[in-house]
């Protein structure tokens, strides 16, 4: 008899539905206002999705991303931030969990990885730099690219 492995619970299945939340954190991109990049997360704990986010301004301010010269603004959210940040405010804890997302993390998003306790990236495009997903790997996070 198998094992019960919550990091991977759908065993044999599991690139099958890997690229299936991958598919759905690409779509949930879309309702990001940001015009450079629109970056998509889920974060699955247990079979199910606990947390979403979009790359976007924080509430309250404009839906406006870019500033005049198209350069991102300072303030703009991560996806990944949004989703962690988003099931903090819930009654969900994100620990063990995993988090697709359709960009690979920078550094900052990174850290907030490790402190939420998500044992599991999955990602299907590389970010310009490799400082976050290298963090996670420091800290023992499974990290996974997959090509859509």
């Amino acid at each position: 008899m198998k094992r019960y492995d919550p990091i991977h619970p759908y065993g044999e299945k599991q690139a099958q539905f890997d690229k299936r939340y991958l598919e759905m954190a690409r779509i949930w991109a879309q309702n990001s206002y940001c015009k450079r990049r629109q970056v998509g997360a889920l974060i699955v704990k247990e079979r199910m999705i606990i947390s979403d986010g979009f790359n976007g301004t924080p509430a309250g301010f404009e839906n406006v991303c870019e500033d005049e010269n198209y350069k991102t603004k300072p303030y703009v959210l991560h996806a990944e931030a949004n989703a962690i940040t988003k099931v903090a405010k819930s009654n969900n804890s994100s620990e063990g969990a995993t988090l697709y997302i359709t960009t690979s993390p920078c550094m900052e998003c990174a850290k907030l990885i490790i402190q939420s306790g998500i044992r599991r990236v999955v990602f299907c495009d590389a970010y310009h730099t490799v400082d976050g997903t290298d963090l996670l790997h420091k800290a023992g996070i499974e990290v996974e690219y997959l090509e859509l």
